[in-house]
Parts: structure tokens; sequence; C-alpha cells
């Protein structure tokens, strides 16, 4: 499982998940286990970063130096 930041940042912008998946194209339950550590593909990676209203490049920002 790997560390990210996502709900701190999430929690930041006053977003809900619900919110986030939302405007991210995914389900709640996704956003849910990510922000628990579990691994997500890199297509949903893209999804919820531009779903933050970030660019791809802040991809270390929100999941890490991976």
């Amino acid at each position: 499982m790997a560390k990210n930041n996502l709900k701190k940042i999430r929690e930041e912008m006053l977003l809900s998940k619900s919110a986030l998946a939302r405007k991210a194209g995914v389900s709640s339950l996704t956003i849910d286990r990510i922000e628990k550590g579990f691994d997500c593909r890199l297509d949903t990676m893209r999804k919820i970063i531009y779903g933050l209203g970030l660019d791809v490049s802040e991809k270390g920002r929100v999941f890490g130096g991976e």
C-alpha cells in the first residue's frame, strides 16, 4: 500500500469524497480506498489529479514520489 496525501489535499480544498468522485469521474469507494493507501491505476490517478484541479506535474504532491 502506498502512502499518499489525497485525504489531506481533498480536505484542504473542502471537498467531500463524493464531490471529488463526481469531478474525477470515479466512485466514492475508489476515493475511499486510495485514501486508505490502496494502489490505483495510473488512469485513475490522472482523473483524480484533474478532479482536484491540479496538473499532472503535481502528481508527486498527491501520490508521493513514485
